[in-house]
């Protein structure tokens, strides 16, 4: 399957990956498109991501137009972890992008990523957002948070994680799998700040009090409360914005109206925070450019479109929130506990899964 071309830069929705170049024919600017090859160019840069194109393009784009350098991008809904395992030394990828902390501790700890020691990256990066060895980083964040009816949840009812247990909210939770890795980063930073033994604990009451099995996506249980299915859920803070602006889909401006945002233990720990995050693959074939663009992802330009666009936090310190999350989201306490510490603990977060069997 050929390389789309949208705007300056190059895109492919296959799961084909990066074939050989063939021999540079033209400038910068021409693209050859075959069945069989990518795009040409004279500079560029190799990219798998598990983020839609449509949420990076823009940047993307305007990362090309400044600097000539063309973007090579294919996303793929697939494992990243086992794509790169496969592909090994062969890989033609030079930065993988993911929606989550655990594919790129996972990538690391495979010895599939290379250190950057970047001193853009550390000055715009927080330390709790990147790799204590500086293997990847997180470009932008997001809270987990509790999303709740505006008509059947009071004002400060529930106030922390820990409350979902609470048997007043049984028959009255939605959630989807607790196997992905949202909701292994939320299980992880609970083991973290209290202990196996308690999450467990945690795990089944909130189990025993959902009025589903888990399924869907994030989105799927806003919906589930409109309909009153439920009157709780754990979500991403960015689909708020998301469905609140999507005019092609206006039931999710529905959706999004029926809750209030509960942002968990704000007397305490603080709201569990994830990102989504950038890494250098082991064997990238353009790695100047590909830090090129690593540099220019974590700035304010790129940093402000991300939260503008994608309605998340940006990572760098001072850049303006969405004009929407400045409504509906003010300032909060993040938990700061390192998110590598919480993508550490996905063997034990797994294991309890498995034996509370929570998705069944």
């Amino acid at each position: 399957m050929p390389f789309k071309k949208l705007g300056n830069s190059v895109f492919s929705s296959n799961n084909r990956g990066f074939r050989n170049k063939a021999p540079l024919l033209s400038v910068m600017s021409m693209f050859l498109y075959t069945a069989g090859l990518n795009s040409l160019a004279a500079a560029e840069v190799n990219i798998y991501s598990a983020r839609q194109p449509f949420l990076i393009a823009p940047i993307l784009n305007d990362f090309t137009e400044r600097t000539g350098i063309v973007i090579n991008i294919v996303y793929t809904s697939s494992n990243l972890v086992d794509r790169l395992k496969l592909e090994g030394d062969r890989s033609a990828v030079d930065l993988i992008l993911t929606s989550d902390v655990a594919p790129l501790y996972q990538l690391a700890s495979l010895d599939l990523t290379q250190q950057v020691d970047s001193a853009v990256l550390q000055q715009n990066i927080p330390a709790p957002f990147r790799d204590p060895q500086n293997h990847w980083y997180g470009l932008t964040s997001r809270a987990r948070i509790i999303y709740a009816s505006k008509t059947r949840v009071a004002d400060h009812e529930i106030e922390n994680y820990e409350q979902l247990m609470d048997e007043k909210w049984h028959g009255r939770i939605c959630s989807r799998s607790a196997k992905h890795n949202y909701m292994l980063s939320l299980i992880g930073s609970m083991i973290l700040a209290k202990g196996e033994q308690f999450t467990e604990q945690w795990l089944l009451a909130v189990k025993g009090n959902l009025a589903r099995k888990p399924q869907g996506n994030d989105r799927a249980q806003v919906k589930a409360i409109s309909e009153g299915v439920c009157d709780l859920a754990l979500v991403n803070s960015y689909y708020f914005g998301k469905m609140m602006t999507n005019k092609r889909k206006p039931e999710q401006i529905v959706w999004a109206k029926s809750v209030k945002l509960i942002f968990p233990n704000q007397h305490n720990r603080g709201s569990h925070m994830n990102i989504s995050g950038i890494a250098l693959s082991k064997n990238a074939p353009n790695k100047a450019h590909a830090i090129q663009l690593m540099e220019y992802l974590s700035g304010d330009n790129a940093q402000y479109t991300y939260a503008q666009d994608n309605h998340e936090f940006p990572v760098r310190k001072g850049t303006l929130h969405s004009e929407l999350l400045q409504q509906y989201m003010p300032k909060f306490k993040q938990d700061n506990v390192s998110l590598a510490a919480i993508a550490e603990q996905r063997g034990r977060v797994l294991a309890l899964i498995k034996r509370v069997d929570f998705d069944h």
